[in-house]
């Protein structure tokens, strides 16, 4: 085999046309999806002190946000609603004049062609804050997955194109698919959260939208940090019920498990770039000892290049900006 000085593994690093044309991953705006806040109880956007630059949305003006993002060359948003009210049993979650299913009633009117996704979860709209049915104290996972059921149908009643259940409940792929079918919308996709772990990287989410548990925590039902093989049954598990897409979340510190789900499973696969990875890298930032957007390549491009097809981020838009800039000359 050829050695130095034959080989010089240089001379395609030269300069910045031949790094550019073997370039090995592209990162597109096409690979990115936006979440979008929207909120019951506010008149006009406020920015999220957990979140600089993210804004929750008023219903007023949440299709006015959906036609920037489209704008931008982003073709999906995931919707994340904030009620007003919050009860036991988190009805509005379901209710068919809930905010999300509001919010995509109003983003169907003036954006017909953007793909909208809609978590399905309990969390924000619960009293005690956790992502399924509390009874005598406990999870009970069974009537979780009849409830996560009726609010995925109220979604797709509203137009929602695909679901995204996160509650990482036993079942609730294969309980929202035949609700689905049952209801006359077969072709409504499943996004899972399929490998969902209790991350210490949600917290600005939860402070965004109210949703920490008033007891106890999380690890009954979201996955250990340190447990791999247990991921993976988990994903087999939800393709064996009939997902469609299944994703990990968070993003940066399970790349290695991006990879071997890519490598195994020849389905869609989505990451999920948590609010605390964004909150990182943004705080890092403003105390100047990183480049925002550098980084914030950086690791999106490491996402991709771990496998995974999208990217559901807080940088999206920021990230299209810069994309669209550097691929239109």
């Amino acid at each position: 085999m050829s050695k130095f000085p034959t080989v010089r593994l240089r001379r395609l690093r030269s300069n910045e046309s031949i790094r550019e044309l073997f370039q090995e991953v592209r990162l597109s705006e096409k690979d990115l999806i936006a979440p979008l806040f929207v909120q019951e109880g506010i008149e006009r956007a406020v920015e999220i002190e957990s979140l600089p630059g993210i804004f929750s949305f008023p219903l007023s003006s949440i299709a006015e946000e959906a036609i920037r993002i489209k704008e931008l060359g982003i073709n999906s948003v995931i919707i994340f609603g904030i009620p007003s009210h919050k009860d036991e049993e988190g009805s509005s979650a379901f209710d068919y004049n809930g905010i999300v299913q509001k919010a995509v009633r109003e983003i169907r009117k003036k954006v017909n062609d953007l793909t909208i996704i809609t978590d399905a979860c309990l969390c924000q709209y619960t009293s005690h804050g956790h992502c399924g049915f509390v009874k005598d104290g406990k999870i009970d996972n069974d009537l979780s997955i009849k409830v996560l059921a009726k609010v995925a149908v109220s979604q797709a009643e509203a137009g929602a194109d695909i679901i995204a259940p996160s509650a990482m409940m036993d079942g609730q792929v294969k309980a929202i698919r035949e609700a689905l079918d049952d209801h006359g919308f077969s072709n409504v996709s499943i996004m899972s959260y399929s490998a969902k772990f209790a991350s210490s990287l949600y917290t600005p989410f939860r402070y965004a939208a109210n949703s920490s548990p008033s007891f106890g925590n999380r690890m009954s039902y979201q996955l250990f940090y340190a447990n791999a093989r247990e991921a993976l049954r988990e994903i087999q598990l939800d393709i064996e019920e009939g997902v469609d897409i299944i994703m990990v979340k968070p993003a940066i510190a399970y790349l290695d498990l991006i990879y071997r789900v890519k490598s195994l499973f020849n389905l869609p696969l989505a990451a999920y770039s948590v609010s605390g990875e964004y909150a990182l890298v943004k705080f890092t930032a403003k105390a100047g000892m990183i480049d925002e957007d550098q980084v914030m390549l950086e690791f999106l491009t490491s996402i991709k290049r771990a496998g995974a097809d999208v990217i559901i981020t807080y940088f999206a838009k920021r990230a299209a900006e810069i994309l669209k800039d550097k691929y239109s000359h």
